[in-house]
């Protein structure tokens, strides 16, 4: 059994908030365990609970678009959330929910060790980059340790707000771009906190 497979199930046993009272499937996340890209959004919505699975409704077929737009498909990225249940009514994860499941996402990037991590939305933005706003930082990089830390808008704010989708486009293009200058920079500078722009 793979690390994230057992991970998994600790996972689906969780009870450490009030969530588990109204999900229906736990949704931990998605892809392969040696993935160079991890997203991590928000918060299972409806299609998500349902099948356990993150990014399947609305905004998971956009993210597909911006995959296939960098030549990637979803089964070569890893998807997760910030939280693995749903909240009621697709309300916003509050500040306990979001800490009882911190852990989960800290072994999952320990386990998949990500070149890049990809915050779509302000939630996962919040983890890593406080008291910023994303309308000034989308799409800047930053590299700690050996991890890039791309932030990017949640692909639902396209849906709605459509001025959105060019700029969350635009921003995925860049992708590739920014691993391959993030790959120089670690050869030049060992460990230390640095801006790629």
């Amino acid at each position: 059994m793979s690390a994230l497979t057992e991970l998994y199930q600790e996972i689906a046993n969780c009870r450490a908030c009030e969530l588990v009272k109204y999900r229906t499937k736990v949704v931990p996340g998605e892809g392969p365990e040696d993935a160079d890209l991890l997203f991590i959004g928000e918060a299972p919505g409806w299609h998500e609970d349902q099948q356990g699975r993150p990014f399947v409704g609305p905004a998971g077929a956009f993210l597909d678009q911006l995959l296939v737009s960098i030549g990637l498909s979803r089964e070569q990225v890893y998807i997760a959330n910030v939280i693995k249940c749903r909240p009621p009514q697709n309300r916003d994860p509050l500040p306990a929910e979001t800490q009882a499941c911190r852990k989960w996402l800290d072994r999952q990037i320990e386990i998949i060790h990500p070149r890049m991590i990809i915050t779509l939305g302000r939630y996962s933005l919040a983890r890593y980059f406080p008291d910023e706003n994303i309308g000034k930082i989308h799409g800047k990089a930053r590299k700690v340790g050996d991890i890039i830390y791309y932030p990017m808008y949640h692909p639902a704010a396209a849906l709605h707000q459509g001025s959105l989708r060019r700029i969350i486009e635009a921003d995925m293009l860049q992708i590739p771009r920014v691993l391959v200058q993030g790959e120089r920079i670690a050869e030049a500078v060992e460990s230390q906190q640095l801006s790629l722009f």
